[in-house]
């Protein structure tokens, strides 16, 4: 190891006060809002309190899984003579020598090839499936990261979505767990807390998938409290058409209506109930609502078509509808466009309504209506694929590499209005300091409570409106359980609605 002397020494700690200073300098031009702070001290309240999972239930469902999983693999071993059944180049050599050809082994084309298998390849298909289900995983994340105490800690980073400033997951990764649909989940759960692996085994038939829909019901309350878990109903849709000025949509969720019946209703202009006239035409509205509220074309039509009941020449006459139907909406896209390219071009402010525009320091900056802003590092107008103007920056790609990334009006909306969510949920947050919260799922709030609590208070005060957002639409779902999603005490949940 080479020996570095004192005049090195002093030499490398110059440099590295130098590099500070200069560092220190450039970060004092962006100092960060008080208000900003507030919600990192709030966040690191959060994450220090933790949430207490059931390490019983985490420890026999891993147990479970295992037991599961090797007799998994004995039954395609008789059924397929392989060696390691789990192996993808061996599975391939199968199915293909067995007149199912297939490039890839991923969970959508298993699913897909498993609708039109032969028979006798129906079950290989469907057990491999099993041994595919990756969510143990979560359970193995909670044994790694639980505290002494019971209690998972450090689930949330703060500003973990460089464009929006939403929180990102962390460790367990609540923002992805899996949800569960299954009627008997607290007999289910009672059988694997017991470690009762012949009883699932003789009433479940896909026990990986059954572990995957028990995940969320491994975080539990301290004894003698409650979750009250309180999430705000299509808080996007809302701020869009919000910010757009799309006055039919507010008028829906004013008066608690679908939002998938209406938009249905102005694209066919025919009358759409959820369980009546038209109801098949709700799908489809759905669907388009979902795909295309951020500029999105056929292809996020057939991407948001997950059991692909689109046909092919009906995407773009949907495109089509749900653009006429949502003309304000459109227009707010490019707007936002004009507004972005004049403030590069030209060096200047531009305002579009609440929010404002402006390059400075090689950076531009939207201003929110909560006054925080998001960045965008040297921004520059090219010309995109198509021949058209389009703006580029530089930040972190999909592949977490530093890139310039292309952008436009419509996908600048949508930054803008995950922004505006997220500040909407920071607020709320705020408002319920002071009632234990150990977690938030993008829209949603989980709050250890005494069972005095009452939940229409939770719903009440997180619903309010900001005061930088005046007359915004907002709406909170929320019911209380005994553990995350479930039951209260064997009782089925109770919702409560409320509408601000």
């Amino acid at each position: 190891m080479p020996r570095i002397n004192g005049s090195s020494l002093r030499n490398i700690t110059n440099g590295t006060w130098k590099w500070n200073c200069r560092s220190k300098n450039r970060l004092s031009k962006y100092p960060v809002p008080d208000s900003i702070w507030d919600e990192y001290r709030l966040d690191q309240e959060i994450n220090d309190r933790g949430i207490r999972i059931d390490r019983q239930l985490v420890e026999e469902a891993m147990r479970i899984d295992e037991l599961a999983k090797t007799g998994i693999t004995a039954r395609l071993k008789q059924l397929t003579g392989l060696k390691n059944p789990n192996s993808v180049i061996q599975m391939k050599e199968y199915l293909n020598g067995n007149g199912l050809e297939t490039e890839t082994l991923g969970k959508k084309d298993v699913k897909e090839m498993l609708a039109a298998a032969p028979d006798h390849l129906k079950e290989i298909l469907s057990l491999r499936l099993q041994l595919a289900k990756s969510s143990v995983k979560k359970y193995r994340a909670m044994v790694n990261c639980v505290c002494a105490d019971g209690r998972c800690r450090g689930m949330f980073q703060f500003l973990g979505a460089g464009r929006t400033g939403r929180w990102a997951g962390r460790l367990i990764q609540l923002q992805n767990l899996p949800q569960n649909h299954m009627k008997d989940l607290y007999q289910a759960r009672s059988l694997v807390k017991q470690g009762d692996y012949e009883m699932l085994h003789m009433l479940y038939d896909n026990i990986p998938n059954l572990l995957s829909e028990l995940i969320r019901t491994a975080f539990i309350p301290e004894d003698g409290k409650k979750f009250i878990v309180a999430d705000f109903s299509a808080i996007e849709a809302r701020v869009l058409s919000y910010l757009a000025g799309e006055t039919w949509r507010t008028e829906v969720f004013k008066n608690g209506g679908d939002i998938y019946c209406a938009s249905a209703e102005k694209m066919f202009k025919v009358p759409v109930q959820k369980e009546g006239i038209n109801a098949h035409l709700r799908q489809k509205g759905k669907i388009a609502e979902l795909a295309l509220g951020y500029g999105g074309s056929k292809g996020a039509l057939k991407s948001m078509d997950i059991d692909k009941k689109l046909k092919e020449e009906e995407l773009q006459p949907l495109v089509n509808m749900w653009r006429e139907a949502n003309q304000n909406i459109v227009q707010y896209w490019w707007k936002i466009d004009t507004a972005v390219k004049d403030a590069i071009r030209l060096r200047k402010s531009t305002t579009v309504d609440t929010l404002r525009f402006e390059y400075k320091s090689k950076i531009l900056w939207i201003h929110l209506p909560s006054g925080r802003r998001l960045a965008y590092a040297k921004p520059q107008i090219g010309e995109n694929q198509y021949g058209g103007e389009s703006v580029t920056y530089l930040g972190t790609d999909a592949n977490k590499k530093w890139s310039r990334i292309e952008s436009y009006g419509p996908k600048f909306v949508e930054n803008i209005v995950q922004a505006i969510s997220r500040d909407i949920l920071a607020e709320a947050m705020r408002r319920l300091r002071d009632y234990h919260i150990v977690g938030h799922v993008h829209d949603e709030v989980i709050i250890e409570a005494d069972q005095s609590t009452p939940l229409q208070e939770i719903c009440n005060t997180m619903g309010r409106s900001p005061d930088w957002l005046p007359g915004i639409c907002l709406r909170v779902d929320g019911y209380e359980c005994g553990y995350k999603n479930f039951l209260l005490d064997g009782n089925p949940v109770r919702f409560s609605h409320c509408y601000i």
